[in-house]
């Protein structure tokens, strides 16, 4: 973490799962991640179709340590429904499983991931790269004990 307003980061799937289980919430599942970013239009970035790199934090628009700005400091990239944050700054864990094909393929509106697999979904990009990984549909993954400067996790609300 660089400041008390800037996002927690360098926390593994099993910091982000342990962090929300405290506080009675949950990570969020890719599909509901992606819904906040791209809404029902399938946005290629959270403020629409057009690759803006003053809307989030990325190489080309660092904090003034070089790093993130605290959050919320993009309130013109904010996703359609508000959610802020949701490109560049860091990576997000998603509660799901990894799979290259499952989400692609799952008939479902909101699939719950692969039952098993090692790696964790990620999703949301970084302050260290551009607008490719920006992308609101852009996918990474980890393993969950993965920790790093540009990892982070947002919390969801639905049990």
């Amino acid at each position: 973490m660089v400041g008390n307003d800037h996002q927690a980061v360098g926390l593994s799937w099993y910091d982000a799962k342990a962090y929300c289980r405290h506080y009675g919430l949950t990570l969020p599942t890719e599909a509901q991640w992606e819904y906040a970013a791209r809404g029902r239009e399938g946005r290629e970035y959270p403020w629409g179709n057009g690759w803006d790199p003053k809307k989030c934090c990325n190489d080309n628009n660092r904090g003034p340590d070089a790093t993130t700005f605290p959050v919320g400091s993009f309130p013109a990239g904010a996703s359609w429904c508000g959610a802020l944050d949701m490109a560049g700054s860091f990576w997000q864990w998603c509660n799901d499983r990894w799979s290259n094909r499952y989400y692609a393929d799952s008939p479902d509106i909101d699939p719950p991931g692969p039952d098993n697999g090692e790696y964790r979904v990620l999703r949301g990009g970084s302050w260290y790269i551009d607008a490719t990984y920006c992308r609101s549909a852009y996918r990474d993954n980890g393993g969950p004990s993965y920790r790093c400067s540009n990892v982070g996790f947002r919390c969801s609300r639905t049990p």
